[in-house]
Parts: C-alpha cells; structure tokens; sequence
C-alpha cells in the first residue's frame, strides 16, 4: 500500500501541487468487484483545499487516472455502518450517497480519521460522524495557522505515526539554522559523515551540561516541597470551615424548601379557584334561561305576532341552553342535571302546546276555507290559500326548533296537516273539476246524455243501414263515433246531422266553437292547477324547513310509478312513507294532499275524449306545454310527475284515436249501386291534418304528430288501393286517380313536412293511375284500323321491309283503303262523344277531373292517329292514301263534345 501511495503522489498528485494525505481501497457495494482507490488531499498553497479523489488504474497499462473529485466541504456525512462491530463497509454523503466496501477495515478507519482531523482543522466540525468509534475521533491540539505552515503534515494529521516516519517535511526556520551550522563548518557538504560525528559530539555536550543543570536545582526542588506542605495545612483548615458552614446553611436549606411548599400550595389553592370561577361562569352563562324566556315558553300567545315573536326567541334560547357542549365532568353535577331536566320540562310542555295550537289552527282553515267553496263553484276558479299560508309561515322558525327538539311532534304536525288539508283539497278540486266538466258538456243534461252516448253496435248498424240503397252512400264502421258515412260535401251536413241523432258523432261537423270552449276549459283548468301545487310546495318547503333542491340519492320512489287508486291506498292503509330525503318527503306530502288530482284530471280528459275524440289533440299540446314547464323548473317535483302520468294517459288516448280511425279505414265499405268518388276516410285525414296543423303549430310534441301522420297516410293508401280493387260500380283506376289526387292536393295544401316523400308517391299514383284509365277507357276507337296496322308491324316484325308490305295480298293499298272508308269523320265523333259520356259516368262531381281525363284522352287519340299515319307513309309510300279526318277534325270534335255537355 505504502508504493502505491507513494506512486499516486508521485504521478496524480504532485502534478496538481496536492500532497496525499490518506488511502483507502474500496469497490462498490452490490456490485461486481471493480476496485479503485479513495484518496484524501489537500492542496500546497492557500488557500488550502481539501478533497477527496476517486482514482482508478487504467485498464491498459499499469498507471492510474484521476477519474472524479469531491470537495471535502460538500461532504454531508460519513457513516460507518457499525460503531462496535467490525465492518468494511461505509457511506459518504455527497450530492448524492456513495456505498463503499474497503478491502480491509483498518484501511477504513484510517481513512475515516484522517477525514475526522481534516474536517476539525479545515471545516471546523461541519460533517456529521454517524456509527463511527469514538477512539477514531480523537481531539487535535489547537494550532493556529500562523504557527504552522500549510504544508506541514505533522499539523494535519495531528501526529499520525504513519505520516512522520515516511515523509516529514522541514519548515523555513529549520532550513535557516541548518544553512547557518552547515556555514560554520567547511566540510559540511564535502564530508558529511564528518559533519554528522562533529554535530553528535555537540548534542553530547549539550546533554551533559542539562543534566549539570537539573542536579544543581536540587535545593530549589527541596524549598518548593516544603512550600507545597505548608498549603496542604492551609487547605485542610479551610475544609474543615466550608464544613462548619455547610452545615448552617442544610438548615437554612429545609427551611427555605418549606416556605416553597407552602408557597406552592397557596399558588396551587388560587389556581384552582380561578378554574372553579370560569367553570361556574360558564355554566351560569350557558345554562341560565331568562325569566322572560320560560315565561314566553309557559304561558306566551301563540296567536299574536309579538307573542309568537316572543316565543321564538324564547324557544331558540332554550335550544342553545340545551345544546351546550358541556365539558368532561360537568353532567356530573347535581345542579347541571337539574337544569336540564327543567330545560327538557319546558321543551315537552312547549312542544306540546304548540302543536296543539297548530293543529287547530289546521282545523279552522279547513272551517273558514270550506265557506268560499260556493263562491268560487260558480267560476272556473280555485280558491287561494295565500292568507293562510301567510298566517302559518309566521311558525315556519317555530316549526324549525320543533323538528329539530321534537322530531315525533314535528311528524305528527305534519301527518294532521296533510290529512287536514287533502280533504278540503279534495271538495275543493271536485268542485273545480265538476264546474269544469259542466261548462264543457254545456249542462247537466247534456253531461248525463255523454255519459250514455255509446250505443250497442247492433242498433247503431241498423240504423245506418237505412241511409244505404237507392241514394247510393258510401258508409263506414259504425264501432266509432268518429266515423263519417257521407259520399259528397253538398249532402254531407245533412246526413251528419241524422247521425247525431242516433248517436253517432261525427268530428267534421262539431262545432269549431265547441272545439276552441273546450281547448279554453281545459287550459284554463291546467292554468288553476299549476300555480296552486306550486304555491302548496313552496309553502311545505318554508313552513316544515324542507329542502326542495337537495341532492338526491338514486332512488325512485313508488309515487313516480303509481296511478291514482294506488296512492288512495296506501293513504288509507296507513303504511309509512319511503322517505330517503327532504325532497322525496316533499313529494311525498304533495301526493297525499293532492291526491285527488290525477284521477280527475284522468276523468276530464276522458269526458274530453268521449265528447269528440279529436280534443284528444288539444289536450296532448297543452299537457305537453306544461309539462315541459315544470319540468324546467324541477323535473322530479309532484307536478311534474302528476303531469307527466296525465300526459301518458293523452298520449294513449290520442294513440287510441288514430287507432280508431286507421281501423275505421280497414272496416269502411262501399255501395255496390253507386260510383265511389272521393272515400269518407280521404275526407276524414284531410279535416284531421287541417285541424292537427292548426293545433300543434308550434307545439312541444311535433314528433307524436308526425308519427301519428305517417301512420294514417300509409292506412289511406293501402285502404284506397283496398277499396278500388273491390269496386265494382267504379273502375279501380278512378277510384286511386281520384283519391290520390285528392291527397296530393291536401298535402300539398298543407305543406307537412314530414309527408313530402308521401305527397311525391301521391301525385306518382294520381298520375300513373290517370294514364291507365284513359288508355283503358279510350282503348282502340279504330278498331279495324288498329287490327290492321298490327298485321303491318307484326310481318316488319318478321323482316318484311316496310315498302314491301304493300306487295301482301292482305294488306295491299285496296284493303288499306277499305279499312279508311269504315271511320269517316261523323263516326268517330259518335265514339268519342260516347267516351264522354262513360267518362262522365265514372267520375265525381267532387275532384271536378273531368276535363283533365278528357284533355288526356284526346292526347292519347291523336298520338294513335300520328303513328297510323306514320305507318301509311312508311310502307304505302306515294300511295296518297290518308285518313277522312284530320287532327285538326279530332281537336274540334273534342272541343264540342266538351262544351255541349
């Protein structure tokens, strides 16, 4: 190790003017053994620096590389594992920490010493030691740097043994007084063993004369111990007179320590008593209800403004005595316990006497409301229940204390409230409803007469027969009271009228007066409704200190799900409320008070529905208008949710109606005696999709009025193409031309956005339809001509070439000629004025296509007429056969057939 060292000094530090102080070989700890070499060094000049330098030997050669170094003042802490036990490993604190194991344990506590001394010398005990033996960290003498230089190693390392037997080098006065001996003698450099005998013999003679020296102060020697003796004496009589006064002053001693317990003890007394004072204090101040208050409490008017006033500062007061946080041994006291029991004495009595009072407070409400009951059943007009609730909400702090203090009173004031208050809702929405139900039927007369409006199906059918036979009507099912049996619009008034009186309502003909009353009732109906649930809730809300827009947890309660008769029951059976927080409890008191909503409005819009099944229209736009609203205000609120049941009730009926009517379709059936015209059903959708259109313009629910087209639009087709298939009377292609183009024309009217692709296929079938019957009806006017022409194409058909058809014996220019002379101009008139008769015939009045069939006819004439002579020109060329009429005797023939009919 010492060559080693002494070549790192010699090739690494010597260079860098650092001299090597200590060294340790070491490798990393948990890793394959790469061994280097820790070295700690200090620099020749000042300032001096002290570092710690990692060198590695090259893996090439047999030299070393200085590979990182550390300032010794970044070194944190040094720890040696183990400060008792043997252990070669060890850690040095940097920037980051180092794990080291020296290849031997005396290695490294002489490394660590060696850092020990240079961090007392240099950085003045800044490194924290951590498990190092406190035999390594010995204590250096104090020398200053002015007395030592700082290249002095005996300094540094603080006599290391070590260090001064392999190195020690000579400080400037040394060298002086060297240089001044090695002056005085000639042959100092040139015989340096002669030098070295004259200097021993010098040190010979100067041991001599000390010792000369040390026998001749003998006597002094003896007179100093002598001196010593003498205060050996002098110090044992002082000993014994520190005796004598340590034992006065033990006595002094016990006394003083008795005045300091008492002392303690008095101070001790006081303290206590200042903790007894603030005890007492506090409980006086928490715990002691004003007179004025226990009597607001007793005997306070719960009637007045200023007693109730009284009795809510009274009753907040008791609840804040009450709910004093006591402090650990105070519900020990005997007079603590008094007091709360007197508190609890007038919480009950209180508790008691208010609710007793609210309950007849309750009461009365229901005798004073009860009275305006007949006021208010001669409008359509519900009464307010503002005052009352303005009376009540002034207990609304009362009944805060009450629900905090009595939770069970709380409970039982709210059960008597809702019972109270449904049965005076109850009369009092009964009679709204019934006000409701008589304005709409007219009176009561006519109420009953709705109430027995439906007939059995049996006698209704006979009597719709009778209006069948001669007159030639079409009818329709007689299952509905909707169902129109009238063919056109000048006689379909009067047979309507004849069906009201059987019994059978037809909805083209109500009155638009009726329709708007009724649309205005039941608005007018849902407009009372809406604010007086929301005012009721409000007021809940205020008075029981509810919640109305808490979080709620993701529980559905049973009153989302269930109808009216359901809620009456559980009502009547008594069975406690799933209540899982304020806002569901809310909810819950808003059914039971109002229970008797949904079923009347249910009943309303079924008196609605029986009138005329069309209000089932305006019901479903005004009940979707408000449930919208109140859903926008709270989606789980009763009203919203009542609404929401109604609406599915509307919905069901206005399903129910274009169910109806879609099977009245199926079920319609045609006179065999009479030509068909326009179906009732085809009248019906457009009577419906006018008053529709009117109805939901800018409605909420468009998409069940679009549904609800698509529907009876694909029910009209297919009954349409139905009905013309088992016409007899009229041709199937007039019975869809007509009809189709009856649709085109309405939803073209009423331009329905959702129909268009249905309004395209309209006017496709009308035109196709069109086309089929005037080929059908005109078919072939030149029936010899026709046969004729069609043996021409059938031998082209078969090579001939059209200039050699003439050369055939049966279609030579004498039989063509023949053929012509059959169909003079007269003759064809007389067919085509037949035509319009049979046209004539087949079509109705109502649609007025007569001159379109007829226009289309004569266009189909001529466009035979111009490929006949086509023909002629093509395989009789320069034949100079024509036809005895001309086109322009084909359109003045039409033109008067048309007029003179």
């Amino acid at each position: 190790m010492t060559a080693i060292k002494h070549a790192l000094q010699r090739d690494i530090f010597t260079p860098n003017d650092e001299r090597l102080l200590s060294i340790v070989n070491v490798c990393k700890a948990g890793k394959k053994k790469k061994n280097c070499f820790l070295c700690a060094t200090v620099t020749t000049e000042r300032p001096v620096q002290v570092k710690v330098v990692k060198v590695k030997k090259s893996d090439k050669g047999d030299f070393y590389k200085r590979q990182i170094a550390w300032a010794l003042r970044d070194l944190a802490v040094v720890d040696a594992k183990d400060a008792i036990k043997e252990n070669p490993e060890f850690d040095l604190h940097f920037e980051k920490i180092y794990k080291w194991v020296a290849s031997s344990t005396a290695e490294k506590n002489a490394f660590i010493s060696c850092i020990w001394k240079l961090n007392q010398r240099y950085l003045r005990k800044k490194i924290d030691f951590v498990n190092v033996s406190s035999q390594l960290l010995e204590e250096l003498p104090k020398v200053t740097e002015e007395s030592v230089p700082s290249g002095e190693n005996q300094s540094v390392t603080g006599g290391d043994e070590e260090a001064v037997d392999e190195y020690q080098e000579l400080n400037a006065r040394e060298e002086q007084d060297i240089e001044i001996m090695m002056e005085g003698c000639e042959y100092a450099i040139s015989n340096a063993e002669a030098f070295a005998e004259r200097l021993s013999r010098e040190l010979q003679v100067l041991d001599g004369a000390n010792i000369q020296s040390i026998m001749a102060s003998e006597k002094q020697v003896n007179i100093l111990m002598k001196l010593l003796d003498e205060a050996l004496k002098e110090v044992d009589q002082i000993e014994l007179k520190l005796s004598s006064y340590e034992e006065m002053l033990q006595s002094v001693k016990e006394q003083m320590d008795q005045i300091s317990e008492s002392n303690h003890l008095i101070h001790l007394s006081n303290t206590n008593n200042v903790k007894l004072l603030s005890e007492i204090e506090f409980l006086v101040n928490h715990m002691d209800l004003a007179k004025g208050h226990i009597k607001a409490l007793q005997e306070g008017d719960l009637s007045s403004s200023r007693g109730i006033e009284a009795c809510t500062n009274a009753a907040d007061a008791l609840l804040q005595c009450m709910n004093v946080a006591l402090r650990p041994g105070h519900d020990m006291l005997l007079a603590v316990e008094q007091q709360q029991q007197r508190f609890s004495n007038l919480r009950e009595n209180f508790a008691r006497r208010l609710a007793s009072h609210l309950n007849n407070v309750f009461v009365q409400q229901g005798h004073d409301q009860s009275s305006t009951l007949a006021q208010h059943s001669i409008e359509l007009t519900l009464p307010n229940h503002h005052p009352f609730h303005r009376d009540l909400l002034r207990y609304a702090k009362l009944m805060e204390w009450l629900k905090s203090t009595d939770y069970q009173k709380y409970e039982g004031l709210t059960k008597n409230y809702m019972d109270y208050l449904s049965r005076l809702y109850e009369r009092e929405i009964k009679d709204f409803f019934e006000v409701a139900k008589i304005k709409m039927t007219g009176t009561t007369k006519e109420s009953k007469k709705f109430a027995t409006l439906p007939r059995k199906e049996s006698a209704v059918k006979q009597e719709t027969e009778s209006l069948h036979g001669s007159s030639g009507k079409l009818t329709g099912s007689t299952s509905s009271l909707n169902k129109l049996s009238v063919q056109s619009s000048g006689n379909r008034r009067s047979q309507s009228s004849s069906l009201l009186d059987m019994g059978n309502m037809s909805a083209s003909d109500l009155d638009v007066a009726d329709r708007a009353r009724f649309d205005k009732i039941f608005e007018q109906v849902l407009s009372e409704l809406e604010p007086l649930c929301l005012a009721e809730q409000d007021f809940i809300s205020k008075f029981f200190k509810l919640q109305q827009h808490q979080s709620m947890p993701g529980t559905v309660t049973e009153a989302e799900d269930t109808d009216g008769g359901t809620l009456s029951r559980q009502h009547n059976a008594g069975t406690p409320l799933p209540v899982s927080s304020e806002k569901d409890m809310i909810r819950q008191m808003m059914i039971k008070i109002f229970r008797c909503i949904e079923p009347e409005l249910n009943n309303l819009i079924a008196l609605g529905d029986k009138i005329d099944s069309f209000n089932s229209l305006y019901m479903l736009v005004k009940m979707s208008h408000h449930v919208w609203t109140a859903q926008n205000v709270d989606p789980a609120s009763f009203l919203s949710t009542t609404l929401g049941n109604v609406l599915v009730t509307v919905k069901r009926n206005f399903d129910k109606c274009i169910s109806n009517q879609i099977r009245q379709m199926e079920e319609v059936k045609i006179s065999k005696k009479s030509k068909v015209g326009i179906l009732p059903f085809v009248a019906e959708f457009e009577e419906f999709a006018g008053l529709a259109e009117s109805i939901f313009k800018n409605a909420e629910r468009r998409g069940d009025l679009d549904k609800a087209y698509t529907k009876l639009i694909r029910g009209v087709f297919v009954n349409v193409e139905k009905v013309a298939n088992e016409s007899q009377k009229t041709p199937r292609d007039v019975v869809m031309m007509e009809n189709f183009h009856h649709i085109f024309a309405t939803l073209s009217r009423l331009k329905i956005s959702c129909l268009e692709a249905e309004k395209k296929e309209a006017k496709q079938k009308y035109t196709d339809h069109l086309q089929s019957y005037v080929i059908y009806s005109l078919g072939q006017p030149l029936e010899k001509l026709n046969h004729f022409f069609e043996g021409v194409e059938a031998r082209v058909a078969q090579g001939i070439r059209e200039e050699e058809v003439s050369y055939q014996l049966a279609f030579n220019k004498q039989e063509l000629r023949k053929v012509i002379k059959e169909y003079p101009g007269k003759e064809v008139k007389k067919g085509l004025d037949n035509l319009y008769k049979k046209v004539d015939k087949h079509l109705c009045e109502e649609e007025n296509l007569l001159q379109v069939v007829w226009h289309s006819m004569q266009d189909e004439f001529i466009r035979q007429y111009k490929h006949f002579e086509g023909l002629i020109a093509r395989c009789y060329p320069g034949s100079g056969v024509t036809m005895e009429f001309t086109i322009q005797d084909i359109l003045d023939y039409c033109s008067s057939i048309a007029q003179s009919h």
